[in-house]
């Protein structure tokens, strides 16, 4: 499903290991993985992985979920950050509508495992908003730098259990990676219940766009066969579901739901793309587990950023799906997977061919 691009070097074949360490007293002049702590401010005392790879720096956070809180390229900011900043696990991290001041953005963050949308109570029980899963700290946290054969592999993997006297015992199992000389970030996940009964799994990755990236420039391409606004605020703009607009202050936020298109496996693709910018991302999965896709667009003034968001549940959340019995189960010990690529289209020939492949494969 997801196809690994090579950076072109200008002058020497790097596509073996004992050329490519003929310029290089340690490859971590290139590429590492380095943990790290954060030190101030919210972010105080959170703990985290850098991974540098050529060209391509991202931040992956051991302490909330696993999750990539920022991916740069050559410089260049890809995803969105909220106004909190980067921050770490604080005492309000999931206590109802008190979670949009941790609510922070990144290249993606987890909703799950039990709700992924708004706060609620159910039959005496709390589901916080997008869930607890996003700040649970990982567990066998590993973080390598490796010579696969010819390949120079860095990944970062650890697990996360969301679990409760009594309740749920459910299991996040992540691995992060990139090969150097690649564009691409593979983020493969398997959840598994570890629980003698049948549990609900919601699970919506939210990915967050932002600037540089996202200006008005930016235009979106999703495979999809329809799209319906979620409520009045987004009605009467599905039209321009594929662009962004330029910030306006205190403009409202629009959530769009999108019928995607597939291959005859299953897999699809989004494409963000700036092309005055030179830059693109292209997001590739899996529908089988994933089978929902929303689209949030905030073009408020300080708020500015496109969500893309695979789901296996819709946007309205857990009472809907309990009012009409149709929440996602997952059997005692059965276990889910889920492949998510991300690679970067750098410059107008690798944007230029990923949008005719698009178009290709979705006319």
């Amino acid at each position: 499903m997801c196809t690994e691009q090579l950076l072109k070097y200008e002058d020497y074949d790097m596509s073996k290991k004992q050329e490519m360490m003929k310029y290089m007293g340690s490859m971590q002049q290139v590429a590492y993985v380095r943990p790290v702590t954060y030190t101030e401010g919210r972010s105080g005392g959170l703990k985290a992985y850098e991974v540098k790879n050529g060209c391509m720096t991202y931040q992956i956070l051991a302490d909330k979920c696993l999750d990539v809180s920022s991916l740069t390229y050559k410089g260049v900011n890809m995803n969105f950050l909220s106004k909190p900043g980067l921050q770490g696990r604080n005492h309000y991290d999931t206590h109802g509508e008190e979670a949009i001041h941790s609510i922070m953005g990144g290249l993606f963050f987890t909703a799950g495992l039990e709700n992924i949308c708004a706060p609620c109570t159910i039959d005496g029980v709390d589901y916080p908003m997008h869930g607890r899963i996003r700040t649970t700290p990982g567990e066998h946290l590993s973080g390598d730098a490796f010579w696969q054969g010819e390949e120079y592999r860095l990944t970062v993997k650890g697990e996360m259990r969301e679990a409760a006297l009594f309740g749920e015992n459910m299991v996040l199992r992540r691995e992060i990676s990139s090969v150097y000389g690649s564009k691409t970030i593979t983020v493969t996940d398997e959840i598994e219940n570890e629980s003698y009964r049948e549990e609900p799994l919601m699970l919506l990755y939210h990915i967050n766009m932002g600037y540089p990236l996202l200006d008005e420039n930016t235009r979106l391409y999703i495979p999809t066969r329809s799209v319906t606004a979620r409520d009045q605020d987004a009605a009467g703009h599905e039209a321009e579901y594929d662009r962004m607009d330029a910030p306006r202050d205190n403009e409202p936020e629009y959530v769009f739901i999108h019928d995607l298109k597939t291959d005859e496996k299953g897999d699809t693709q989004i494409l963000v793309v700036n092309r005055p910018l030179g830059l693109g991302l292209k997001l590739e999965y899996n529908v089988k587990y994933l089978p929902y896709f929303m689209e949030w667009k905030s073009t408020a003034s300080g708020d500015y950023v496109i969500g893309l968001e695979p789901s296996n549940s819709s946007v309205y959340g857990r009472p809907y799906h309990e009012e009409r019995g149709s929440v996602h189960k997952l059997a005692p010990f059965a276990k889910e997977r889920n492949v998510l690529c991300f690679t970067v289209l750098d410059g107008e020939e690798e944007i230029s061919a990923a949008v005719a492949a698009f178009e290709n494969k979705y006319k």
